[in-house]
């Protein structure tokens, strides 16, 4: 099996600078791995102490984050390198001043594994939730490097469980240890005999926790809801708009609305401005513009959203009106806000944990949608109820960066 999935990788590495022809997003999954080792030359000493984090994404490198801000603090003397899978991680990080060095990870084959890890000289890499890479993993454990896995999370049908999966369980017998997000998880791999492992829960609320203890303001927003009660859309799609674009234009005037949609061009952000008929505001033209006679702020930037959760009553999450996947529900959880999604969310662990709380509502139409608001917006009491669920859900929930740290001291001397 392991010759097998050494063929794929080079005929999979040999076919992708075609395929890279036909997409722009696989034409930077490629051309972005062309100049990884040259970067890696010209960057490294040879005396540089080095941790390395591997993200897929930017939603593992989210989760990555708390981790590599204690590691900063308690071994300044140590550089970190991250590396991305995917472009959406990279190109929205490549420029973070939390890491020494980004760039992308090179394909997993043999040569690729051996040539990174002598250049690079970790003396520990962390994994962020899934990625196993077994050539990278295997030379790793052959020169002593450990391995931990933070935020892992488990399913019963990975190959991992399956009766064909023997090649994807020895490659977990590389790993040191695994600290996994919940008991699903921990059970899955305990049955497979292993013993380094740790119910640490996710990071991510590590992350999110951090974000009320912050300076929130943003002066404009401030300007723009003028003590209205405020609901912030965020990241949303045009499923998400089939929803609640009806409900914007019927609400009454004292109801303002922030919306931060996941595309952000000058063309969707208008297309979506055309659609709605009261007043409205786009935030690249905001300037002279009186913001609290407007009654919706569309916000064609990036770089707010996680602030302005902070000024909202109730927030709508997007993502699961589609199948793209649900954005970020911790984010105004913290903020101790009740929080509307769409319908598809059953691989979203968080979600569907916070919906039994009674902290989150699902909707599946714009007639859902209309009625759940309606309910917290007349009902200050249930809105507030709601709310303190959310934020008990993130408070209770943290401390999973403390565990894991816990072991990753032990392993730098």
């Amino acid at each position: 099996m392991n010759i097998l999935y050494n063929i794929f990788i080079a005929i999979f590495s040999g076919v992708l600078p075609i395929i890279g022809l036909l997409s722009p997003k696989l034409k930077l999954f490629v051309n972005g791995r062309k100049t990884v080792f040259e970067t890696l030359e010209k960057y490294f000493p040879s005396q540089d102490r080095v941790i390395w984090f591997h993200c897929a994404s930017l939603g593992e490198y989210e989760q990555g984050v708390p981790v590599m801000e204690a590691l900063k603090k308690k071994h300044p003397d140590h550089k970190i390198v991250v590396t991305f899978f995917s472009p959406s991680g990279y190109e929205a990080k490549k420029n973070s001043a939390l890491a020494d060095i980004i760039v992308y990870l090179p394909m997993d084959t043999n040569a690729n594994a051996i040539r990174f890890i002598q250049l690079v000289k970790p003396e520990l890499a962390v994994f962020v939730k899934y990625e196993f890479w077994p050539n990278y993993l295997k030379i790793l454990q052959s020169k002593n490097i450990p391995a931990v896995f933070i935020s892992a999370t488990f399913r019963e049908d990975q190959a991992f469980f399956k009766w064909y999966g023997g090649f994807m369980r020895k490659t977990l017998q590389t790993i040191d240890h695994f600290f996994v997000q919940d008991k699903i998880s921990q059970t899955l791999i305990e049955k497979q005999g292993f013993t380094n492992v740790t119910l640490s829960g996710d990071t991510r609320f590590d992350r999110v926790s951090h974000q009320i203890e912050m300076d929130n303001h943003v002066g404009f927003i401030s300007d723009f809801i003028n003590e209205r009660l405020c609901i912030v859309i965020g990241s949303s799609w045009p499923e998400d708009e089939e929803i609640f674009i009806e409900y914007i234009n019927d609400a009454p005037n004292e109801i303002c609305f922030i919306v931060a949609p996941h595309e952000i061009k000058d063309s969707s952000a208008n297309a979506l401005k055309q659609k709605i008929k009261k007043k409205t505001v786009l935030y690249s033209e905001k300037e002279g513009i009186v913001l609290k006679d407007q009654q919706v702020f569309i916000m064609n930037t990036i770089g707010y959203l996680s602030r302005i959760y902070s000024y909202g009553d109730i927030a709508y999450v997007g993502g699961a009106m589609g199948t793209g996947g649900l954005h970020n529900i911790l984010e105004p959880a913290t903020f101790g806000i009740p929080i509307i999604i769409g319908k598809n969310f059953e691989k979203f662990r968080e979600a569907k944990q916070l919906q039994k709380l009674a902290g989150l509502f699902s909707v599946s139409s714009a007639n859902e949608f209309s009625q759940i608001l309606n309910k917290l917006v007349e009902d200050k009491k249930l809105r507030e109820k709601t709310g303190m669920i959310s934020g008990h859900f993130i408070n209770s929930n943290t401390g999973a960066t403390g565990m894991i740290m816990a072991y990753l001291n032990k392993k730098i001397n």
